[in-house]
């Protein structure tokens, strides 16, 4: 695996029911499965979450071959977990073939359609995005990407569906978290763009003009984060005790050298086997936000 600094190696979901989301994801996405199983304790605890030991795990890749794999872990529903209304990771953003496509072929009873496609002014005619819930909740948006940004390459599909390009975190303090990510992770700060954002506005019921500022985090021309300013009304994600939060839940990053990461791990690193590790070293971290990020030594 050669992979630059801040790739993106995966986003790691929970959901109540592991086989429904292999028939999303493998079945209607178009990935690859490639690995099942049960979560083992060292790497549950790893994660701060001993509670997931022993659930049930799947990993998907691109047909592309692309390194980044979706991880899907079955645990319980919570019901207070409402999308886009907490911090921490608020969606995965893939690039698609064909983002028109899955408006018909998305089915209701493993996806929820809350964006259809639409063209953004602001990054015309960069991409094309949509955005929809998966069977845990998750949100995943499919771009098609038409181009890039004048500071930013976005990768074209290979595949139906390929990799993650962006993560999406929710954040009670945007200039924190890219200060953290910046100082701590080496990334740097890219543009910031203030517009409507349709996924907030409607999970807040606030009025459709209202307006979202939101700083984009990147390493070179390669995108990695997109940061948002969340309304007051945003809390922290509602999880079960020991567990991982609902919804999007983890997300992976390669780095070169764990060692020049000024970060906090849960455990200390260490080589682990399996998709997405092949035997590299690894340790997960918690964020300014919240959030859970595990990082990958990819050398």
């Amino acid at each position: 695996m050669n992979v630059t600094h801040g790739t993106i190696l995966g986003g790691l979901s929970t959901l109540p029911d592991l086989d429904r989301g292999i028939a999303a994801y493998r079945d209607v996405l178009q990935l690859e499965l490639v690995e099942t199983g049960t979560l083992d304790e060292d790497l549950a605890t790893a994660w701060g979450c001993h509670g997931n030991t022993g659930t049930r795990y799947a990993a998907l890749r691109p047909s592309s071959g692309e390194p980044c794999w979706f991880r899907l872990v079955e645990q319980p529903d919570h019901p207070e977990f409402h999308p886009t209304t907490s911090y921490g990771w608020a969606a995965f953003e893939t690039t698609v073939r064909d983002v028109w496509h899955w408006t018909d072929h998305l089915p209701a009873d493993l996806f929820t359609i809350v964006g259809p496609p639409k063209k953004l002014e602001i990054v015309e005619p960069a991409f094309i995005p949509m955005q929809a819930l998966g069977p845990g909740r998750e949100m995943i948006y499919l771009n098609e990407v038409l181009g890039d940004l004048p500071d930013t390459d976005l990768p074209r599909a290979q595949a139906p569906v390929d990799r993650i390009f962006i993560v999406v975190l929710a954040t009670p303090d945007r200039e924190a978290s890219v200060l953290w990510y910046t100082d701590r992770l080496g990334l740097r700060r890219g543009a910031d763009y203030t517009l409507p954002y349709s996924m907030i506005n409607s999970a807040f019921g606030l009025p459709s003009e209202t307006k979202t500022t939101i700083t984009m985090a990147r390493f070179g021309r390669m995108p990695v984060l997109e940061i948002d300013d969340y309304p007051g009304a945003a809390t922290q994600r509602p999880r079960h005790s020991g567990m991982l939060p609902p919804g999007n839940a983890l997300a992976t990053l390669g780095v070169p050298d764990l060692h020049a990461c000024r970060v906090e791990w849960i455990t200390q690193p260490q080589k682990r086997e399996g998709a997405l590790y092949e035997g590299r070293r690894a340790g997960t971290t918690t964020g300014p936000a919240g959030e859970l990020l595990e990082l990958v030594e990819t050398g």
